[in-house]
């Protein structure tokens, strides 16, 4: 089955909100072998909205609608829908008792006459009661095609997809069914991989379909296979995925749909290893991305922000006169700041940041974007100096790249 997202609403279109609807929605298509063609942003008209509907009816049996089923003047996806399936809109009468109950709940004597119109609903719909918000769903069949209209509130949205719209999907057969595979590089730009891998993917038969998906630091590859027998397209793709991992070597952290941060949290937790960090510039980022793995605890014994130097000291134990000599900008300072951290927090492994993420504070010998990075070791201390020169959050998410690569390849020596 094919799938298309249309996300309704002025403030995604001019930045005001970030689309994180349509991520999590195609998260939750994938493992139902639905295959999403487009996500399409529009504007809260009517036009717009009708000439996406038909618009994506033309490419896809699924469209996922959200937003613009409030209850003020803006939002006229209800009457859009209407006019597009030739039908009207009723006002049902439990979902208008929820709504009233939802504003009785809250303390209100009275609720506002405008909220009696979330209750109107298509009269050719299935309503998607929505017990944690006033906005109900709406699921339309028509022509063979499948609409499903959501509110736009990430909470509202969710608890529909996974409790109303699933099991509506699970009753719906579909002949085609999609494999997806992936394999997790780095140290290895996206261009030079491709070049290794050239004529592995020109071998490719026209119903699987490579796509390089770059990070900074790394490259995922994600193998998609389409067709009718799912056993059949798995094994098939196996076979490309193995030629492909012989081929990059080293460079393959994972054959999973995983980031970085998980490989590591599940290596070191498999090898019995801990990890500390000692973050100056990158200012507990890279700590924020371990524990934002479930299962981290097991491995991630904690961190310190050591912004000053007085922290860096007191904290790490930094000495004063390595501060004085070198600076905190200095292979010596994350040298003893990732042993501090290694010893004060009891760890296996520590890495130390110091830098100059930007966008002032630079001088000649260390420009912006000079950043030292530390891995301490069971066995050794590697250290090593990089020079960025981006704007402060690219230096920021470089540095906790490049020292996530650099305990890695400590981590694997020292295994």
């Amino acid at each position: 089955m094919k799938a298309e997202i249309i996300t309704i609403g002025d403030e995604i279109l001019n930045g005001q909100i970030v689309d994180t609807n349509s991520a999590w929605i195609a998260q939750r298509l994938a493992p139902l072998q639905i295959h999403l063609v487009q996500i399409t942003s529009i504007s809260d008209t009517k036009t717009a909205i009708i000439d996406a509907l038909t618009n994506a009816a033309e490419r896809a049996n699924l469209i996922i609608v959200t937003g613009g089923l409030g209850p003020t003047k803006d939002d006229v996806t209800k009457h859009a829908a209407a006019t597009y399936f030739n039908t009207t809109l009723i006002n049902d009468t439990k979902v208008l008792e929820h709504v009233r109950g939802i504003f009785r709940n809250a303390g209100f004597e009275e609720m506002p006459a405008m909220n009696v119109h979330q209750a109107d609903v298509l009269a050719n719909a299935k309503i998607l009661f929505n017990d944690v918000g006033t906005a109900p769903g709406m699921w339309v069949a028509k022509d063979g095609k499948f609409f499903a209209f959501l509110p736009g509130v990430p909470f509202e949205m969710k608890f529909l997809i996974e409790n109303r719209v699933i099991p509506e999907l699970s009753g719906i057969k579909s002949e085609t069914t999609v494999h997806n595979a992936y394999i997790l590089t780095t140290g290895i730009g996206e261009s030079h991989l491709a070049d290794r891998i050239a004529d592995i993917e020109e071998d490719l038969p026209e119903h699987i379909h490579l796509a390089y998906l770059p990070k900074i630091g790394m490259v995922k590859l994600r193998l998609t296979a389409v067709g009718n027998n799912q056993s059949i397209l798995e094994e098939e793709t196996q076979l490309f995925v193995e030629r492909i991992v012989s081929r990059v070597g080293k460079h393959v952290l994972a054959t999973e749909d995983i980031g970085f941060e998980e490989v590591l949290v599940k290596r070191f937790t498999e090898a019995g290893c801990t990890l500390a960090t000692a973050e100056s510039c990158t200012g507990g980022a890279i700590a924020s991305l371990i524990t934002s793995v479930p299962g981290a605890s097991a491995m991630f014994n904690g961190a310190v922000v050591a912004y000053a130097n007085a922290a860096k000291m007191h904290m790490l134990g930094v000495e004063e006169e390595t501060l004085k000599s070198f600076g905190a900008v200095s292979e010596s300072t994350v040298r003893q700041m990732a042993e501090g951290a290694k010893s004060h927090l009891g760890t296996d492994y520590a890495i130390a940041t110091s830098g100059i993420a930007g966008p002032g504070g630079g001088t000649a010998e260390k420009p912006v974007g000079t950043v030292w990075v530390a891995v301490a070791g069971r066995q050794a201390t590697e250290a090593r100096v990089f020079y960025f020169k981006n704007d402060r959050m690219v230096n920021i998410e470089r540095s906790v790249t490049a020292s996530l690569q650099m305990l890695w390849d400590l981590f694997q020596k020292e295994q």
